[in-house]
């Protein structure tokens, strides 16, 4: 599934699991207009989460509730040891070969898992809501999306 197909199932999601809500007069308005003043510029309001206008707020609170958000470091961590030993001989000393890295060049280290964790991104793989500050995987958004396709036909 695209990029812009998920960012809209999700939307979709939001509107189903938010009701429209009249803030002028407090109150929610699931027919898209407001019973008392007759308004239609309605904010979504999200039951225990609040209301604001639009519905990207409740996209990303969906998310944070409902999946977990990747470690980058572990799964950078995990890459290394797949293309690496584990193990890396110092001398007479074994020594684990991503903690022998991250000492040696901290700032090499960080710079490397960037790129590797943009690169993920750019093949699609995981997503981010806010910019890089967490990443989601891909798999784990379509399973959500599904899953909740099924919810609302049942």
């Amino acid at each position: 599934m695209c990029l812009k197909k998920i960012e809209s199932n999700l939307k979709t999601i939001a509107y189903k699991k938010s009701i429209p809500f009249c803030y002028s007069c407090y109150q929610e308005a699931p027919t898209g207009v407001c019973k008392t003043c007759h308004s239609d510029d309605l904010m979504r309001l999200l039951p225990d989460s609040g209301y604001e206008y639009g519905v990207d707020w409740i996209v990303k609170e969906l998310i944070e509730e409902n999946l977990e958000y990747i470690d980058s470091e572990e799964v950078f961590e995990q890459m290394i040891e797949d293309c690496y030993e584990e193990t890396t001989q110092v001398g007479f000393m074994k020594l684990s070969t991503v903690q022998v890295m991250k000492d040696q060049d901290p700032i090499c280290w960080d710079i490397a898992k960037g790129e590797y964790i943009d690169g993920l991104a750019e093949d699609e793989q995981v997503i981010t809501f806010d910019n890089g500050s967490n990443y989601y995987w891909i798999h784990d958004l379509e399973n959500y999306i599904e899953k909740n396709e099924i919810d609302e036909a049942a």
